[in-house]
């Protein structure tokens, strides 16, 4: 008689699963590298992995009905003659004409100022659209100079400096040819129709002392009017921060690496900085080491969705937030109603490959004049304003839970986490113990 062991399920290998042999095939057929949109999409240790404490009988909750809790936020407070003034501490991240239509950009614009906030204008310049809609407009300054002049930096409310991008630390950005428009090629003195790479670094300065200078010559164009912030990817976060604020900056933003991107390569994106979750403590404990917390503002950025994300972030010493890639998703991008017109990419719906192709259905990251036409800009700014506000609701909820009247006075103590991961980034408590790893030599 034969016998034969039963047969067994085919296993595959973690460290080799489908998508890693799928870039195998892909590199070896093609030679290059792949570019996309978005930012990280590995598993990283996030806001999820930390829970509030809300009241009990060591605390008193407020009543949400009847007693405030203030949302309000002033940034660039520190140098500038004219800070500003929000309603709420979420704000919409910069992201370029030329990676998303006009039309967009005006839809960002009027939902910010709906709902009290500011948007940024990312690389390439400063469009009438945004401008005009936009109540407070913050004007980012990057390593291209693409579309930079005196007069829109005149015209803004602010300037952010951007050294670093949270997807992309040490590494300029990608606008691909078919992206390069008419319009866009004259905002940026470039070629119609040719890829564009942006530097990745400033052309005129080599270090902090050289950034001092920029922020000084920025402070004159501007009659010292405009807050001056600075902007980091989130790598080297206790260090960045202490030299920003030396070289004189109002504001710092901090952008971890699930911040997303217009495009770039994905090597860059899923194995280059730190999660966001991960910049905010040293950040913060930088401001309190040279007694000026609170006094410069931190701004954090990185995958922030819900009010829960904004409470915890803010309870860790955060004066504010800022969104991209959800801002997006609220005007209408990566919508399932567009699912097979997706399929046709290549894509699915959620999964924000096609950002970098300038061929997305939703009319929001193309230049396509006939795609473009799909986005009513003034309905779309109505979604990002209700979405602006559910955020901030929820943060409401979760600060009058833990009995505070501003969203500000979250700290802490108001927090725990679930992995001994966060609770390290966090300088948190693991749930259920008093343990902080990392402290008291342990």
């Amino acid at each position: 008689m034969t016998y034969r062991n039963p047969p067994t399920t085919p296993r595959k290998s973690a460290t080799f699963d489908d998508y890693t042999l799928s870039e195998i095939r892909r590199a070896a057929a093609t030679g290059i590298y792949d570019i996309r949109g978005a930012g990280a999409k590995r598993r990283l240790p996030h806001f999820d992995d930390l829970l509030v404490l809300g009241a009990s009988i060591s605390r008193y909750p407020l009543e949400g009905y009847r007693e405030r809790c203030d949302t309000s936020v002033v940034l660039g407070s520190r140098h500038a003659k004219k800070p500003i003034e929000l309603k709420i501490p979420i704000t919409i991240a910069g992201m370029s004409f030329g990676s998303l239509s006009g039309p967009a950009k005006e839809a960002l614009g009027r939902g910010a100022t709906l709902s009290g906030t500011s948007t940024t204008t990312g690389d390439g310049g400063m469009t009438e659209e945004e401008r005009g809609h936009s109540k407070t407009l913050v004007y980012q300054y990057l390593p291209s100079r693409y579309g930079m002049n005196p007069r829109d930096l005149r015209r803004a409310d602010a300037i952010e400096i951007v050294v670093g991008q949270g997807a992309k630390p040490g590494g300029g950005g990608m606008l691909l040819g078919q992206k390069i428009s008419d319009r866009v090629a004259e905002m940026r003195t470039l070629p119609k129709g040719i890829d564009q790479r942006s530097a990745s670094r400033h052309p005129d300065w080599t270090g902090p002392d050289d950034l001092e200078i920029k922020i000084l010559e920025l402070r004159e164009i501007t009659d010292w009017e405009k807050p001056i912030y600075v902007k980091v990817g989130g790598a080297r976060p206790y260090y960045d921060t202490a030299l920003a604020v030396k070289s004189g900056a109002d504001v710092v933003v901090i952008d971890g690496m699930q911040g997303g991107t217009a495009a770039t390569q994905e090597v860059f994106i899923e194995n280059v900085g730190q999660p966001t979750l991960a910049c905010i403590r040293p950040a913060v404990q930088a401001l309190q080491d040279l007694g000026m917390h609170r006094k410069v503002q931190l701004i954090i950025s990185g995958g922030i969705r819900n009010g829960a994300d904004v409470a915890k972030a803010l309870a860790l010493g955060v004066d504010a937030v800022s969104i991209g890639t959800a801002a997006l998703v609220a005007l209408g991008d990566n919508d399932p109603r567009w699912e097979a017109e997706y399929n046709e990419l290549g894509t699915t719906a959620g999964a924000y490959d096609d950002w970098h192709e300038g061929r997305d259905p939703a009319g929001i990251t193309t230049q396509d004049p006939e795609l473009m036409k799909r986005l009513d800009p003034i309905a779309a700014g109505r979604r990002l304003a209700n979405y602006l506000k559910v955020m901030t609701l929820e943060a409401q909820t979760i600060a009058r839970a833990c009995g505070k009247n501003s969203l500000h006075n979250l700290e802490p103590e108001d927090l725990v986490a679930l992995t001994i991961e966060a609770a390290a980034m966090a300088g948190v408590p693991l749930a259920g113990t008093s343990w902080i790893p990392g402290k008291n030599g342990f």
